[in-house]
């Protein structure tokens, strides 16, 4: 007989489908590294896990410890699944900026939410990067996971999500383009790409307000580029240590409005119901359109599920509200 032991050994394998309509101006076949297919229905699921093990195993979670994080939802899904099978409790501190659903189905797998306003600088007592560290230290037996700068993050995508890419592309892909938050999935699969073959482009995903592409540029950490924005999971005002920028080829931004449009479409164009990072990150290969040729295969990797949304990007009263449609 054929099963799973438990949920967590679905994690990964998930599929490589062809964009279709939306890729119709693009000379070359575009790819989608489909995350949602995991369990927790995002990319984040390989690396809380991989994450999760690695605590274990080196003594920093101990039995019937709490799992401790700062997250935009997605990382605390994967992580309270992985805490459900192995026995351990969470606490998850989110921004105000995420979705209603992201903060509902985190306390649905029994995790404690606690939310923080977004629009306080980094090291405000009352961001959740602060927030999150101190009830780590002020909570008995607490791991605090901090996904921004834990190796483990990059490594799991290195283990898991970039062989899996090679394999299934047979080692045509020429392309891997990817929105970047924590920069684990850019660095850890565009390692892994890179080392198979050096030609590889990797490019990511930004957003406005985030520092990522003028750093990148020009090695300047830029406050005057941070300003509050709408679009979920990717961009950031800090430089996470995952984020390799050595591996990064380029970054190409996108506006809040572009992302919640393109969320739309690829639902109502491809059949892909998916979460607000997608949009970005369709709307970013479709900028990067004069760095293809008919030969290329380009990979897009979507993050996460367009559940988590239904309540703005998928809610047109909310999109006319922001003025991203008529």
């Amino acid at each position: 007989m054929e099963y799973a032991k438990n949920i967590l050994e679905t994690i990964g394998n998930t599929p490589l489908i062809k964009i279709n309509a939306l890729a119709e101006e693009l000379p070359c076949l575009v790819l989608a590294k489909y995350e949602t297919f995991n369990p927790g229905n995002s990319v984040k699921d390989r690396m809380a896990l991989k994450m999760v093990e690695d605590a274990e195993a080196d003594g920093r979670l101990k039995p019937g410890g709490t799992i401790i994080e700062g997250t935009s939802g997605n990382t605390g899904m994967g992580l309270a699944l992985a805490a459900i099978v192995k026995g351990y409790k969470c606490i998850f501190v989110m921004a105000d900026k995420q979705s209603k659903e992201k903060i509902d189905i985190l306390k649905a797998v029994g995790a404690e939410v606690v939310v923080c306003p977004t629009n306080v600088e980094p090291d405000d007592p009352r961001s959740y990067y602060s927030v999150s560290k101190r009830m780590a230290e002020e909570t008995e037996n607490a791991w605090y996971v901090n996904q921004y700068d834990n190796p483990s993050n990059a490594i799991g995508h290195y283990e898991s999500t970039g062989p899996e890419i090679w394999e299934q592309t047979k080692g045509k892909i020429t392309h891997f383009i990817v929105g970047v938050g924590t920069g684990g999935t850019i660095s850890g699969v565009g390692k892994y790409l890179k080392e198979q073959n050096p030609d590889v482009k990797v490019w990511g995903i930004d957003t406005y307000g985030s520092v990522f592409k003028k750093y990148h540029e020009t090695g300047i950490f830029d406050e005057n580029e941070i300003y509050p924005y709408v679009t979920e999971g990717i961009g950031e005002d800090i430089l996470p240590k995952n984020v390799n920028f050595d591996i990064i080829d380029g970054f190409t931004k996108v506006t809040d409005k572009d992302a919640a449009v393109y969320t739309q479409l690829l639902a109502k164009k491809e059949g892909m119901f998916l979460g607000n990072s997608a949009g970005a990150a369709m709307k970013g290969v479709l900028q990067l359109k004069e760095h293809f040729t008919k030969d290329d295969v380009v990979v897009v990797l979507f993050h996460d599920h367009g559940s988590r949304y239904v309540g703005k990007m998928f809610n047109d009263d909310w999109m006319r509200e922001k003025g991203y449609i008529e």
